[in-house]
């Protein structure tokens, strides 16, 4: 029932988005009273997607038992296939976005996400809840690239890199408090509730999306609609170096971080038995990295997106070259040990996803939506494999993980070096 009506409803997805789009045009004469708000809704767009994976943590045990799998690596594809989706999502909303708007393809992609989540809910094996995570992917792929192609329509530069620091900054208090959200719910109402409470979050968002904010795409940037779109921005797109490279560095990076969420309950849980104090470490953890975003916001304005990203490129390739070197043939360090390592390369990590996606960003303007998609798309798409191949190494310790971490940060050293010789 619930293919046949995302079948349905994507079949119509053509005639629908101008009656929406006209809803949208609607909005434009109330205006938002700040930048403010414009960062929190921007922050809340996104948090959406991190409420949708960070939440289910500390319940990927529960849910295999329920589904009749107890293999710790299918129990991480619930993490990692989300991803999967997101990344070829982006394609198909970035595109439509640059033709019919922004808020309405967010409002398509949360039904899709909605109608994923149910299917989610009811699933009875592996196979229908991985499929049911892909599509909530795709359905999150509105919200979460279309927030980034909103703001690159207001601003632009290292400015744009402080707005992006603050909108993470506060998005990343969801990360800090969805583990332990999800463990309540968890204990109280059945791993299902958790999935209730995201469609619940997402609903409260878009009423105050298509209350409060006008639609940013400019007329004059809008796209006429047709199935070339995406061939001639792909060309766009591959003209700009600066554009290929900083998606390629992003890839590694989120790569780095995405083996990180699908393997830190099989760690934090399994390998050091800390059931009950994984929300409250994963969650110091995220501290880290909103931290770290939130005092970029304030030094990207005077030192500039590459030199931070060069700096903190270096630190996170040191920590986890250093992590290796120490521990290596070694078991795993006590848990503060662990933690102080991680905290350290994630504050390093808080430096580099805004910035890096803002210098991939930086000369697309023009083409912001699909740019967006593009830029999000390589990335995800680098990232899954990445995260799957090194999580399936990841059993009795830590110590692959940091390998990982090693390999993908020297790529991204290797790459900064390109465009910075390119450059001079």
């Amino acid at each position: 029932m619930i293919f046949n009506d995302s079948f349905t409803f994507l079949t119509n997805l053509r005639a629908l988005i101008p009656v929406m789009n006209y809803f949208c045009t609607m909005q434009k004469t109330i205006p938002q009273k700040s930048k403010l708000e414009f960062v929190a809704l921007m922050a809340s767009l996104m948090s959406i997607v991190a409420l949708s994976i960070d939440a289910l943590l500390p319940a990927l045990q529960q849910i295999g038992v329920s589904i009749g799998t107890f293999n710790t690596s299918e129990n991480q594809l619930l993490i990692t296939m989300i991803f999967l989706g997101l990344g070829f999502g982006q394609l198909i909303f970035g595109p439509l976005s640059d033709s019919f708007g922004r808020k309405p393809i967010i409002y398509v992609g949360f039904t899709v996400f909605a109608l994923a989540s149910f299917l989610c809910v009811f699933a009875t094996n592996i196979e229908t809840m991985v499929i049911g995570r892909i599509l909530q992917g795709i359905g999150l792929s509105a919200p979460r690239t279309i927030s980034i192609a909103m703001i690159r329509d207001r601003f632009s530069g290292d400015y744009m890199a402080k707005i992006m620091s603050f909108v993470v900054a506060i998005f990343i208090l969801v990360p800090i408090v969805a583990p332990s959200l999800g463990k309540i719910m968890l204990d109280n109402y059945g791993w299902q509730s958790i999935f209730y409470s995201q469609l619940l979050f997402g609903v409260v968002i878009l009423f105050w999306l298509w209350k409060r904010q006008p639609e940013t795409l400019a007329l004059e940037n809008k796209k006429t609609f047709k199935l070339s779109l995406f061939v001639s921005g792909t060309k766009e797109f591959m003209k700009h170096k600066q554009a290929v490279v900083f998606t390629f560095v992003s890839g590694f990076i989120t790569g780095s971080f995405m083996v990180f969420l699908s393997t830190s309950q099989h760690i934090f849980q399994e390998q050091y038995g800390m059931i009950e104090e994984f929300p409250y470490i994963f969650g110091a953890l995220a501290f880290s990295v909103g931290l770290a975003t939130f005092i970029n916001g304030t030094l990207v304005v005077r030192f500039g997106m590459r030199r931070l990203v060069n700096i903190f490129a270096v630190m996170f390739t040191f920590i986890s070259l250093l992590y290796v070197f120490v521990f290596l043939d070694k078991a795993n360090p006590s848990i503060y040990i662990l933690v102080s390592f991680f905290s350290i390369q994630f504050f390093a990590v808080g430096f580099l996803f805004g910035n890096v996606r803002s210098l991939a960003m930086q000369p697309l303007g023009h083409i912001a939506g699909i740019g967006a998609a593009i830029n999000g798309f390589v990335s995800t798409v680098m990232a899954v494999p990445i995260a799957t191949y090194i999580g399936g190494f990841v059993d009795t310790t830590a110590l692959p993980l940091f390998l990982g971490f090693t390999v993908c940060g020297m790529l991204t050293l290797f790459l900064l070096f390109l465009v910075r010789k390119e450059k001079a």
